[in-house]
C-alpha cells in the first residue's frame, strides 16, 4: 500500500510537463471559501508554516502538494542538489526542523528541480514569487498549478490540490468576475470523477450556506465522494455545537465530516508551534462535553489518517482502470503519430520514392472507389461508382421517362403541322413530313437531360477524388501535393467533358438525321390505322353501354377518352410557354389566330399522327437511355480510370518540384511534436503504473 501514493506523485510529475493531464488521476481536492481556515488546515496536516498569508486572497494558483514520509524509504525527490537555508543536520533543532525524532524536513518545487528548501519561510516566499510570475502582483488568478513536494519523517504520505479560496467581492485590481473565475477553476478540478472533494467549512456559520459544500453538490449531488472538514469549532457561540452536522443530520455525506481546531490569528502572530497547537486541539476535543465521546474521530491527526486512507483506497480502486486507459491512449496516439509520418530528410531519391508512392496510393484508391472495391465502404450513403450508377438509373433514366411524347405539343399544333405539310392542296393521305417534323422536335428535347447527366457524373468523379484524399492519411502532411493532385484530376476530367458532351450531342443528331420507320418496334402506318379503328369501336361500345340513346360524334368520344386517361388535347401539357409549332414555323399570327373546329378527317389524322409519334419517340428515348450512360462511361469514367496514374506522374513527378510538393504544413509538424510528447508521457506513465505489480494490495 505504501507504494501507491508515490506512484500517484510520479504520475502527477510526469503529466505536469504537459500542463494538463491526458487521463484523470485520483486526487484529493481542497475547496473552501476565503478565510474558512483552509490554509491553516493544510499547515496543521504538514506540521509547518509554509503557506502565504494575508488579509485578502493569497492562494491564487492551484497548489499540488505532495507529502512524502521519509521514514518509509520511498523518497522520490532528488537526493542531491542546491540547498536553501544552509541545512546542517548536526545543529538541526525543533524550531527550524525536526523536533527530536529523526531526520530533516525539506521542500522541492517541480519548476526548480534539484533545489531543496530546508527553510520553510523560503518555501513561502517561493510560492509567492512563482504566483506573481504568472499572475502578476494585482491579485489575479490562474489555473496553472504549482507543484510542491514536502519530505518529512512526521507526515503521512498524501497528495492533494489546494485551490484558491472562493471569494465574493473583487479586491484592489482583481477582475470584476473574480468569483466566476475561481468557481470555474474549482469546478475544473472537482469535476474529475476520480477526485475526492475535501470541502472546508467554518462551523461558526450556518453550514447550509457553505460555499464549498454548495460547489461540491453541483458535481457530487449525492455526496458520494465529498469529505467535509469543519473548522473554527472553538469560535462557536456558547451553548451551541456542531454535533448534528457531524452526525450527518444536516447535510449527509457518505465520507462524513471531520472537525478540527486551527491556530487563532493571535497564535500565528506569536509564532505558536504547530506541535503545541496539536496538543491544544486534542485537549479541546477531549475536554468538551459534547465532543468528548467522539474525540478519537476529531482533530488534525485523525484528518490526516482519514485523508491518507481515502486516497490509498481510491488509488487502489482506480489504478487498474487507469492502466487500461493509458494503454488505449498509447495505441491511439501511436496510430495518430504514424499517420503524420517521419520528417523527410535525405536525398532526392527519398523524395521521389515517397512522391511516387503517394501518387500510386491515391490513384489505386480512386480506381477502387469507382470499381466498388474501396476498403472504406460507407454504410450510411452511396459511394464512388455506386453514386454514378444511381445517377444513370435513378436520376437520368427516370428523368427521361418523365418526358412524354406530347409534352409541350397540343392537338392544335399537330393539326397545324399537317396543314402546313399539305401546302395549298388538300392531301389524300396523312403527310409523312408532318410526322417527321413533330417527332424530331420531341426527340431534340432529350438532349438537355443527357448533357446534364454528363455534368452530374463529372461532379461525382470530382467528389470521389476529394474522398480518396482522406484514404491516404499521408496527404494531410503535404497540403501542396494534395491540392496539386486534386487540381490535376480536375483538369483531366475537365478535358474529357467536352468530347463526352460532343458524343452525346452526336447521338441525338444521329437520331434526328434519319427517322427509321422500318424499326421492328415501330407501330407503322397500317397498324396505327388498325389500332385507331379498334379504339373507335371500343369507344362506341362503351358509349352505348353508358347511354343507349347517345349520338355522340367522334370529337366527343375522343375528348371523353382523353379526359378519362388524363391526357391533354388541344391544351398543351408539360407547362410549356411556347405558342406551338405554328409560331415556331413563322406562320402569320402564330398560335393566336382563330381556327375553325377540326373536321372528322382532321381528328382521325391527328390521332394517327399521335400514335406514330408516341411509338417512335419511345424507341428513341430507350436508345438514348441506353447509349448515354455507355458514352459517359467510355469517354469520361473509364478514360479517367485508365489514365489517372500516368497523368498524375507526368504532371507532378518533376525533380525540381519534389521539395515544394512534399513540404509539410506547420500544423502537421506541431501536431507531430505534440503527439510525440504525449506518447512519451503516456509510456512513462504506463511504466510508473506497472511498478505496482499487484493491484489487490
Amino acid at each position: 500500500m505504501d507504494t501507491l501514493i508515490p506512484v500517484l506523485n510520479k504520475l502527477q510529475d510526469v503529466f505536469s510537463t504537459m500542463g494538463t493531464a491526458p487521463v484523470q488521476l485520483p486526487q484529493l481536492v481542497v475547496v473552501g471559501s476565503q478565510s474558512a481556515g483552509k490554509s491553516s488546515v493544510l499547515e496543521n496536516v504538514v506540521g509547518r508554516d509554509f503557506l502565504p498569508r494575508g488579509n485578502t486572497i493569497v492562494t491564487r494558483r492551484p497548489l499540488v502538494l505532495q507529502l512524502i514520509n521519509t521514514n518509509t524509504g520511498i523518497v522520490t525527490g532528488t537526493s542531491a542538489g542546491v540547498n536553501s537555508g544552509g541545512f546542517d543536520e548536526k545543529n538541526y533543532d525543533s524550531k527550524s526542523g525536526a523536533s527530536g525524532s529523526g531526520g530533516p524536513e525539506w521542500g522541492e518545487f517541480l519548476h526548480q528541480k534539484g533545489k531543496r528548501y530546508y527553510d520553510f519561510e523560503d518555501i513561502k516566499k517561493e510560492i509567492e514569487r512563482e504566483t506573481d510570475r504568472l499572475t502578476g502582483s494585482n491579485k489575479g488568478v490562474s489555473d496553472k498549478a504549482i507543484y510542491l513536494k514536502i519530505f518529512s519523517p512526521r507526515v503521512l504520505s498524501l497528495s492533494l490540490v489546494d485551490l484558491p479560496g472562493i471569494t465574493k467581492v473583487p479586491v484592489g485590481d482583481q477582475p470584476a468576475n473574480i468569483e466566476q473565475l475561481i468557481r470555474d477553476m474549482s469546478l475544473k478540478f472537482i469535476r474529475n470523477p476520480n477526485s475526492i472533494i475535501v470541502a472546508v467549512s467554518p462551523a461558526n456559520t450556518d453550514i447550509a450556506n457553505s460555499d464549498s459544500l454548495k460547489l461540491a453538490k453541483e458535481v457530487d449531488p449525492n455526496g458520494q465522494r465529498t469529505l467535509g472538514v469543519l473548522t473554527k469549532l472553538d469560535l462557536m457561540d456558547r451553548g451551541t455545537d456542531a454535533m448534528d452536522v457531524l452526525k450527518g443530520k444536516v447535510i449527509p455525506l457518505r465520507l462524513g465530516f471531520v472537525p478540527v481546531v486551527n491556530r487563532s490569528q493571535a497564535d500565528i502572530n506569536s509564532r505558536k508551534l504547530i506541535t503545541e497547537a496539536h496538543k491544544a486541539e486534542q485537549t479541546f476535543f477531549e475536554s468538551h462535553p459534547r465532543y468528548r465521546a467522539i474525540s478519537h474521530r476529531c482533530g488534525t491527526k485523525f484528518l490526516a489518517q482519514r485523508l491518507n486512507g481515502l486516497l490509498l483506497s481510491h488509488i487502489k480502486k482506480v489504478l487498474p482502470q487507469l492502466k487500461v486507459k493509458i494503454g488505449e491512449m498509447i495505441a491511439e496516439t501511436t496510430e495518430q503519430l504514424e499517420s503524420y509520418g517521419i520528417p523527410l530528410t535525405g536525398s532526392v531519391t527519398n523524395y521521389g520514392s515517397l512522391l511516387l508512392q503517394l501518387i500510386s496510393r491515391f490513384s489505386t484508391n480512386y480506381i477502387n472507389a469507382l470499381g466498388g472495391r474501396s476498403p472504406d465502404v460507407s454504410l450510411s450513403e452511396l459511394y464512388g461508382g455506386a453514386r454514378i450508377s444511381y445517377v444513370f438509373h435513378q436520376v437520368f433514366a427516370k428523368g427521361l421517362l418523365a418526358i412524354q411524347a406530347f409534352d409541350r405539343l397540343s392537338d392544335r399544333d399537330i393539326r397545324t403541322a399537317i396543314r402546313n405539310a399539305t401546302g395549298p392542296r388538300p392531301s389524300l393521305f396523312v403527310p409523312e413530313i408532318s410526322f417527321e417534323l413533330l417527332v424530331k422536335k420531341q426527340i431534340h428535347r432529350l438532349e438537355g437531360p443527357s448533357l446534364q447527366c454528363v455534368d452530374m457524373v463529372f461532379d461525382e468523379l470530382q467528389k470521389v477524388a476529394s474522398q480518396c484524399e482522406h484514404l491516404v492519411p499521408q496527404l494531410r502532411r503535404f497540403p501542396k501535393l494534395r491540392d496539386e493532385l486534386l487540381e490535376c484530376v480536375h483538369e483531366l476530367l475537365q478535358a474529357q467533358v467536352k468530347p463526352t458532351k460532343q458524343m452525346i450531342s452526336d447521338l441525338i443528331a444521329i437520331e434526328l438525321s434519319y427517322v427509321n420507320t422500318n424499326h421492328p418496334d415501330f407501330v407503322g402506318g397500317s397498324r396505327a390505322i388498325h389500332n385507331f379503328n379498334k379504339k373507335i369501336q371500343r369507344l362506341k361500345i362503351e358509349e352505348k353501354k353508358r347511354n343507349p340513346e347517345s349520338k355522340a360524334d367522334l370529337a366527343t368520344l375522343l375528348a371523353r377518352d382523353r379526359k378519362a386517361n388524363g391526357r391533354g388535347g388541344d391544351a398543351k401539357t408539360g407547362g410549356s410557354i411556347t405558342q406551338g409549332i405554328a409560331s415556331m414555323l413563322g406562320y402569320p399570327g402564330g398560335g393566336n389566330q382563330t381556327t375553325p373546329p377540326p373536321t372528322e378527317r382532321e381528328l382521325i389524322e391527328t390521332e394517327i399522327i399521335k400514335t406514330l409519334i408516341e411509338s417512335y419517340f419511345s424507341i428513341v428515348r430507350q436508345n438514348v437511355t441506353d447509349n448515354v450512360p455507355k458514352s459517359i462511361m467510355f469517354f469520361l469514367v473509364n478514360y479517367t480510370k485508365d489514365r489517372i496514374q500516368s497523368s498524375l506522374v507526368s504532371a507532378l513527378y518533376k525533380e525540381e518540384n519534389f521539395k515544394t510538393l512534399l513540404s509539410e504544413s506547420e500544423s502537421i509538424s506541431e501536431k507531430r511534436r505534440q503527439q510525440t510528447e504525449l506518447l512519451a508521457v503516456l509510456r512513462r506513465s504506463l511504466d510508473i503504473v506497472n511498478e505496482v505489480r499487484d493491484f489487490a494490495v
